[in-house]
C-alpha cells in the first residue's frame, strides 16, 4: 500500500525516534509499504517519519543508481544495495567531507548541497532483527546518512547555510501550506 509522505512542517519529522523491538506490529508490512511508497515517489530512501511514525525505521535502496554513469566505478557494490536498517546508530563518521546535492521527498522541489563525510561505521538491525555492524563509503554512506537523520529529528536543510536558508525560505513555506504539486502521495500539515 502506497502511504502519504509527510510534508516539511510536520511535527513529525522532528521528533527523534525511538527503538522498536522484534514484535513491533504488523512490521513486515510496514517495510513492504515503505518500499512500495519509496518507490512510488521514485527515491532512494524513505525513513519511518517521513510516514508518520516516529521509530528508529529507515530504508534505502540505490540499486537505480548502479546504471547512472557517475557511478559506474562502484556499479556493483550498487546493484544489490536495498537495505533496512532498525533502531541503527551511527558509531563512527570518518574521511573527508564531500559536498553533493541533496533533495527529499518531504521537501520537494528543494536540491541543495550538503557537506557530509565519506565513511560511516553503523550498527543497526535488519527486518529479521539481525544485528550489523558495518561500515558504508560513498554515495551509500551519504544515502544512508539522511535517512539516519530523519530518525534523529533532522533533515538536510537544517545542515544549509544561513544563507541557502533564507533563499529556499519561500519555497519550504508552500510547501508547509500545501502549495506544491507533486507526483507522488504527499499529507500536509494541518
Amino acid at each position: 500500500m502506497i502511504l502519504p509522505i509527510r510534508a516539511y512542517g510536520d511535527t513529525v519529522l522532528r521528533k527523534k525516534a525511538h527503538d522498536i523491538s522484534p514484535d513491533y506490529p504488523e512490521l513486515k508490512e510496514l517495510i513492504d509499504n515503505m518500499f512500495e511508497t519509496m518507490n512510488a515517489a521514485h527515491g532512494i530512501g524513505l525513513a519511518a517519519p517521513q510516514i508518520g511514525l516516529d521509530i528508529r525505521l529507515f530504508i534505502v535502496d540505490v540499486t537505480p543508481l548502479a546504471d547512472d554513469e557517475d557511478y559506474e566505478d562502484i556499479a556493483d557494490e550498487l546493484k544489490d544495495f536495498k537495505k533496512v536498517f532498525i533502531n541503527a546508530r551511527i558509531l563512527e563518521e570518518s574521511g573527508n567531507e564531500w559536498k553533493f546535492n541533496e533533495g527529499c521527498l518531504s521537501i520537494p522541489d528543494v536540491r541543495e548541497d550538503v557537506s557530509r563525510k565519506e565513511t560511516i561505521l553503523i550498527e543497526y538491525f535488519d527486518e529479521n532483527f539481525v544485528k550489523h555492524t558495518e561500515t558504508f563509503s560513498d554515495i551509500r554512506a551519504r544515502v544512508i546518512q539522511h535517512e539516519y537523520d530523519h530518525i534523529e529529528g533532522v533533515l538536510f536543510t537544517d545542515k544549509l547555510s544561513p544563507l541557502k536558508k533564507k533563499i529556499i525560505k519561500g519555497k519550504l513555506t508552500k510547501i508547509t501550506s500545501g502549495d506544491i504539486h507533486v507526483g507522488y502521495k504527499m499529507r500536509f500539515p494541518k
